[in-house]
């Protein structure tokens, strides 16, 4: 099953931009899975940044970074895990890559804001692993 999901992958990357940008118009399981794609995508880029940004904060402190790294591996673990259980009912569907895909998207989304969250945390708040940005100046 993974070597199907592989060949959707794929085939959703050799579509033209353009047309897996107009969701409003999808109405075949290729643009639908296109779109799921390009949404998961961005929102993967978004996680991305923010990780990079909290790692350029945590500094020199070695045990922090060894501890995000270890959390977003858990994370992604988790995430795989349970976007295939949430997927399973489809298992073998034509529809099964998007669903896969759209639960990627939610969890992210999920953890994009658990990201910005540890970016804007207010000084002294001890449940923040994540010093506040110095001001250049």
């Amino acid at each position: 099953m993974r070597l199907s999901s592989l060949a959707a992958v794929l085939t959703l990357l050799a579509l033209p931009a353009a047309h897996a940008a107009d969701c409003s118009r999808a109405d075949t399981q290729m643009e639908l899975d296109a779109c799921a794609a390009a949404a998961f995508k961005a929102d993967d880029a978004t996680l991305n940044q923010l990780y990079a940004r909290i790692e350029a904060r945590l500094g020199g402190d070695a045990d922090k970074r060894k501890a995000l790294v270890a959390a977003q591996r858990a994370w992604v673990a988790y995430r795989d895990a349970a976007c295939k259980f949430a997927a399973s009912g489809v298992e073998g569907g034509s529809i099964h890559p998007m669903i896969v895909t759209d639960c990627e998207d939610r969890l992210t989304k999920r953890r994009i804001q658990d990201f910005q969250a540890y970016l804007s945390c207010q000084e002294g708040d001890t449940a923040c692993p994540v010093p506040q940005a110095r001001a250049d100046g």
